[in-house]
């Protein structure tokens, strides 16, 4: 989650992720108090200047920042066993053309599923393998459905959907319709409407 906290001499941002932040801006006096007052209100330690986040190793000099993944990548290749092979110039061989009958099925496709992803996110610094990414099959498949008058209260009706990436669940929602239809077809395409505009944000 990304907030700020702008008036007419100073901007003050915060990256939240679960129980990670960071607290940035232009106005050091600022953070300071809005430091100070976080810590009368929950329980927070302050490791002093931004170094790693989130995968990410951050360094800094006097031309700008920097950012790394080296232990994020190392770390993924523990994880696909795969330390001692040598390393190459591109990830992917010049001109490959791949297909659903290329190579042979993995007996682990969740396992799969979390390296593509990780390898997705080392893009982040790494954007030579993007190409590489992009040739996976995964396919982004959405599902909805609407429990028509589902509310015995006041007989709004029912939204639920959810998003597939592969056969990977990604993200999902159930939630009651604000408005109250007279039949089962309208609340269907207030349904359709919901996941669309969900999948706009997604994309």
């Amino acid at each position: 989650m990304l907030s700020s906290v702008e008036t007419s001499i100073s901007i003050t941002l915060i990256l939240l992720y679960v129980d990670d932040m960071i607290i940035t801006g232009d106005d050091s006096a600022g953070i300071h108090s809005l430091q100070h007052f976080l810590s009368q209100n929950f329980e927070m330690k302050d490791l002093g200047i931004l170094s790693y986040f989130l995968g990410l190793e951050v360094t800094s000099s006097f031309d700008g920042y920097y950012l790394s993944q080296v232990k994020y990548a190392f770390d993924l290749l523990s994880k696909a066993s795969i330390t001692d092979n040598k390393t190459i110039s591109t990830p992917l061989e010049y001109n490959a053309k791949l297909t659903p009958l290329d190579g042979e099925l993995i007996s682990d496709a969740t396992h799969y599923c979390q390296l593509v992803g990780s390898l997705i996110y080392l893009t982040v610094t790494r954007p030579n393998i993007s190409h590489a990414m992009g040739m996976s099959s995964l396919e982004l498949h959405a599902y909805s459905d609407a429990d028509w008058a589902g509310d015995l209260t006041d007989r709004c009706s029912i939204t639920g959907f959810c998003f597939l990436l592969g056969t990977s669940l990604v993200s999902w929602r159930s939630k009651k319709q604000d408005v109250v239809f007279c039949s089962s077809i309208e609340a269907e395409y207030h349904a359709l409407a919901d996941i669309t505009c969900e999948l706009v944000w997604l994309r």
